[in-house]
């Protein structure tokens, strides 16, 4: 007769616990989204807007080096391309997106 007992006094414990844990759960998932917009949504959208500033102030003379590695100075800015030239008289085209960073002036020749 114990053995029946014993089954539903851990199934009302369950549902007490259970109740209860609702609201824990609740807590734990805006718990995640919190952190999950602080450690990657916000510096993400922080280093794209970044990103998309440096390709807009872009200008001819600028040096530059894109996303492969090469470095080179900005002959010609049009809508979505710029033209660089790597070396006297060796010019190549690539998209504005591929811009990694602007270095600073004189950069070229102290390489």
């Amino acid at each position: 007769m114990l053995e029946f007992l014993i089954p539903a006094a851990h199934a009302e414990a369950e549902a007490a616990v259970a109740g209860g844990g609702a609201i824990g759960q609740i807590v734990m998932l805006v718990g995640f989204v919190v952190i999950f917009y602080f450690l990657l949504w916000r510096p993400q959208s922080k280093r794209a807007k970044e990103h998309k500033n440096l390709i807009g102030n872009l200008a001819k003379g600028d040096e530059v080096v894109i996303g492969g590695g090469l470095v080179g100075r900005i002959t010609k800015v049009s809508e979505q391309f710029i033209t660089m030239e790597l070396n006297e008289g060796n010019e190549v085209n690539v998209q504005k997106s591929a811009v990694a960073a602007v270095l600073p002036k004189g950069t070229i020749k102290s390489i």
